[in-house]
C-alpha cells in the first residue's frame, strides 16, 4: 500500500475540521488533493489525523496566536504579513505545517501488511519520509513565529 497514488474513491468527502476561530477550518478534501493521499486510507482516519495535527500545531503556535490577537487581529486573515509576503503568507504555511503533520501520522500508522524483509525495508523508506513531512511541519511552523529552521548548540 503506497501513499503516492491517487484515484477518485467512493466516500462521500468528509466535512471540513472546525478550527479555534483565529486559524481557518481544515478541508480533508483539500488535504488529499494537495498531498495526494491514497483512496485505501478511509476518511475517517485522515479526518483524525487532520484533527490530531491542528490540535498539535496550534498548541504549538498558542503564544504566537495570544500576541496577535492582544495587537488587534481575531483571526490570521488579519494579521498584517510581512512586506515581501503574499496576502495569504500565514494560511499557507499553517495548511503546510497541519498537512504534512498528518500525513506524518498516516505514513506512520500504514506501514506495509509484509511481515518479509522487503516489507520491513519499504516500512523505513516510510519512516524516513514521515521525518520529512515533520520537518516540513517543524520548518512552516518556524516561518510563522519568524524562528530559524535550524538550532546550532555548542557542546
Amino acid at each position: 500500500m503506497s501513499l503516492i497514488s491517487y484515484g477518485p474513491g467512493s466516500e462521500t468527502p468528509a466535512e471540513a475540521l472546525q478550527n479555534n476561530g483565529f486559524w481557518s477550518d481544515i478541508d480533508p478534501a483539500n488535504f488529499r488533493d494537495t498531498n495526494r493521499i491514497d483512496t485505501s486510507i478511509p476518511n475517517a482516519r485522515a479526518s483524525h489525523a487532520l484533527a490530531v495535527a491542528m490540535a498539535d500545531i496550534n498548541r504549538q503556535l498558542a503564544d504566537w496566536q495570544a500576541d496577535r490577537q492582544s495587537e488587534g487581529s481575531d483571526t490570521i486573515e488579519n494579521v498584517t504579513p510581512p512586506t515581501w509576503a503574499t496576502a495569504d503568507h500565514y494560511s499557507l504555511l499553517y495548511r503546510q505545517a497541519v498537512y504534512a503533520s498528518a500525513h506524518a501520522l498516516l505514513l506512520e500508522r500504514y506501514r506495509d501488511y509484509s511481515a518479509t524483509g522487503a516489507g520491513d525495508e519499504r516500512g523505513e523508506a516510510k519512516d524516513n519520509t514521515a521525518d520529512d513531512y515533520r520537518r516540513d511541519a517543524r520548518w512552516a511552523v518556524s516561518e510563522i513565529t519568524g524562528r530559524l529552521h535550524t538550532t546550532v548548540e555548542l557542546i
